[in-house]
């Protein structure tokens, strides 16, 4: 059955879930997650669009993955958002399920007047540089060498970090620690480091707040931020040695590369991938939800609502520069939901 036909399917279902909804209160029902900073574009695209179609609110908290691990761990919301895949052991310790919901790209952005985007060209040894504070304005010798002909200010440079545990930061850091042995050496890589210099903004919105504010400064923010706010935004050198602009065919270019088979609990790390066209700091983000769950109605709603977005909500994804997952990805997916998700009576809640 081709996915056309399947989707033509869900949609009639959704249509009468929705008319459900409407028509008794009983059948509406309000899900609550919280987490990570940098799906949050789409994860509220998505939920505007689900409770249209269906009555079902969809209320997400946009407070970083840290947090969010934390809340789902206490149970204190149906799922939670992370942009760090946890480990098994954390996963079998609180009860968690975890599977990717979308994937999206990380980009550095600067603020110099005068500068458009992409005119700025870095590589991973120099942005390391610039984040361990060795690199301290912006007409350095090795800033000047890969911007020929860029007329770069001596304004110093002011560098703006995550001041909260963020997977953003983890995959920003993760990259830099492959490319960068001094950061690797002195930083490496997690949700919270110690960073060697900077001022530090909450989520990727504080981030972006702080950079647009800050003249000479430099962050680090999933693309959408940047484009929404007018941010300008870097070329990167990826692993093929070429510069590349952060667009939607660079980020699918380095998912491509992605082998998920192969990932116990879907825990995988996109940077730095192969291919002349990939973009380097692209990266997953993941949703976590209880095995054992109490209320087998509410876990159902989660679920459907992530089996919504996966399959009606790509051309939001791309339209706000996200990759949806693949067709094969999202089967997998749902079939460890059936498998690994259970109510109180342990038949699983899904479908």
């Amino acid at each position: 059955m081709s996915r056309t036909v399947v989707r033509t399917l869900r949609q009639a279902a959704f249509g009468t879930l929705a008319i459900l909804a409407v028509t008794g209160s009983a059948y509406a029902v309000e899900i609550t997650g919280a987490g990570a900073t940098f799906p949050n574009p789409v994860y509220q695209k998505w939920a505007e669009a689900y409770k249209a179609k269906t009555g079902t609110a969809v209320n997400y908290q946009s407070v970083g993955s840290g947090a969010g691990i934390k809340q789902i761990e206490a149970n204190t919301v149906d799922f939670g958002a992370t942009d760090k895949a946890l480990e098994a052991d954390e996963l079998k310790k609180n009860d968690l399920v975890q599977f990717p919901a979308v994937i999206g790209g990380i980009v550095p952005i600067v603020n110099l007047p005068g500068i458009k985007d992409g005119e700025v060209k870095l590589d991973g040894a120099t942005l390391g540089a610039i984040f361990l504070g060795t690199i301290t304005s912006w007409n350095d010798p090795a800033l000047v060498k890969a911007n020929p002909g860029l007329a770069l200010p001596r304004t110093p440079i002011t560098v703006v970090h995550r001041s909260d545990g963020s997977g953003t930061t983890y995959n920003f850091a993760y990259y830099l620690s492959a490319v960068n042995a001094d950061w690797q050496a002195k930083v490496g890589a997690n949700t919270a480091v110690e960073w060697p210099t900077g001022v530090g903004g909450k989520g990727n919105e504080g981030v972006s707040a702080l950079v647009q504010q800050t003249v000479g400064s430099i962050g680090y923010v999933e693309i959408a931020y940047a484009l929404q706010n007018k941010l300008t935004y870097t070329k990167m050198m990826n692993a093929d040695g070429l510069y590349v602009e952060p667009k939607l065919s660079a980020f699918k270019a380095a998912a491509e590369k992605a082998d998920w088979a192969s990932a116990p609990n879907y825990r995988l790390v996109l940077a730095n991938q192969p291919g002349k066209e990939s973009w380097p700091i692209t990266a997953a983000t993941f949703i976590l939800v209880h095995g054992s769950q109490s209320d087998a109605n509410k876990a159902k709603a989660v679920l459907g609502f992530f089996d919504w977005s996966l399959n009606n909500g790509q051309k939001m994804a791309e339209d706000l520069l996200y990759v949806p997952l693949p067709d094969a990805l999202v089967k997998h997916i749902e079939a460890t939901w059936t498998s690994s998700v259970k109510g109180p009576d342990g038949k699983p809640v899904w479908p």
